[in-house]
């Protein structure tokens, strides 16, 4: 997969973090052997998180980020550090990069931040040009990944990519499960893509083309149709399909047409277990029936998008989930790679798809709402839930 044009939702983050000064731009220079961050040995170059894409064999696509000094000082440091700790929510592997000082108590404490994040860590001791990590150094890293390298004359960054390799999360670098383990090569698949406003212009949106390209990959047979032609589709079939994978927003209509013996599913519970923990997110349904009168519910989208008048976190799933429990009910939006300070008053989070967001990234918002008692779920998991169809949209991935 070409590191350019690989899904943001598929790649590997990787955050490098230190203090100022510790060499973090010249180790993702070293790194991905470009110039691609600015060097200087005035402490503070690096403002705020940049991105390089990479190709690391055998992971495939990456993205390192080059983050700001967390010594930083005054207000706009203050505001620095933030956007970097908004970063290591959503990465992977975290690289905390000493200086030639070694273990000071800045890098004590981001240790210890990091690992309450449950994050894989490498500690990075810069400058082995320079100087070597002592004894008390070594010691106060005990249980993560240690390396030296020097980002200026190479020495041990092949050692510190090995490094990266063995610390990657395992489910994140195998393969991921869409759809291809539910299907054999030469069975016909169906999936229902409807034309809405919300739809992009001239294309289909990320999850639909994923699941097809997965469906391909599976050397299975993909039929694609709106949902109007679903019925015409299936007559058409000499045989009925292995299995029928439909937009969330349809769900209903679609599964009267279905017959019951075809298993039957939907692209954002696909997604839920393919970036997600599908079983909590299940539960998380579960609490739409335990919702009371005067429950606000945080609808939270991980990207923005133009909301339509029909949009389904504004309007659609909101005007079900009232029809549904027949409860007066608050529903707040929130948009950003980030979950709001203020989880509490929640009785309930509802995420999109996360096709923007990658795997860990969607993991760490579930244990984040989980930990405040915020039960979670996402759209398409919660359409089939209030469309009393759950059980069997959940029933091809043996939930």
């Amino acid at each position: 997969m070409n590191t350019s044009t690989a899904p943001r939702g598929v790649r590997l983050i990787i955050t490098l973090t230190g203090r100022r000064n510790a060499g973090k731009s010249a180790l993702i220079n070293a790194l991905v052997n470009q110039d691609v961050a600015i060097v200087s040995g005035h402490p503070g170059t690096t403002t705020d998180p940049v991105g390089k894409h990479y190709e690391l064999h055998p992971i495939g696509p990456v993205t390192f980020f080059d983050t700001a000094g967390l010594d930083d000082h005054g207000a706009v440091g203050q505001q620095r550090m933030a956007a970097t700790r908004k970063v290591l929510r959503r990465t992977d592997i975290g690289i905390l990069v000493v200086t030639e000082e070694g273990m000071q108590q800045e890098e004590k404490r981001l240790l210890n931040e990091l690992t309450e994040m449950n994050l894989p860590v490498i500690v990075v001791f810069n400058k082995s040009d320079l100087t070597t990590p002592s004894q008390a150094d070594l010691e106060a890293c005990s249980g993560h990944s240690i390396v030296t390298v020097s980002a200026t004359t190479g020495e041990n960054i092949d050692e510190l990519k090995r490094f990266i390799v063995a610390t990657a999360p395992k489910e994140l670098i195998e393969p991921p499960l869409l759809v291809s383990d539910l299907i054999e090569p030469s069975q016909t698949v169906v999936l229902v893509a409807p034309i809405d406003g919300a739809a992009p212009k001239g294309r289909l949106i990320l999850p639909q083309v994923q699941v097809l390209r997965d469906v391909l990959d599976a050397n299975a047979l993909a039929l694609t149709v709106k949902e109007t032609e679903l019925p015409a589709a299936l007559s058409a079939l000499a045989e009925p399909p292995a299995l029928v994978v439909t937009d969330s927003q349809v769900i209903h209509e679609v599964a009267e047409i279905v017959p019951e013996t075809v298993p039957l599913t939907t692209f954002s519970t696909l997604f839920a277990r393919y970036k997600g923990d599908l079983p909590k997110l299940v539960d998380g349904a579960a609490s739409i029936d335990d919702l009371k009168d005067g429950d606000t519910i945080l609808m939270y989208e991980s990207c923005s998008h133009h909301a339509v008048d029909d949009d389904i976190g504004r309007v659609k799933l909101p005007n079900w989930i009232k029809q549904y429990t027949g409860k007066d009910l608050t529903f707040e939006l929130f948009a950003g790679h980030d979950l709001p300070d203020n989880l509490n008053q929640y009785s309930l989070a509802i995420m999109c798809g996360g096709c923007m967001s990658n795997r860990s990234e969607m993991m760490r918002r579930i244990r984040d709402l989980n930990a405040h008692n915020v039960p979670a779920t996402n759209y398409g998991v919660a359409i089939s839930k209030v469309q009393g169809v759950l059980d069997r949209v959940v029933q091809p991935l043996g939930i």
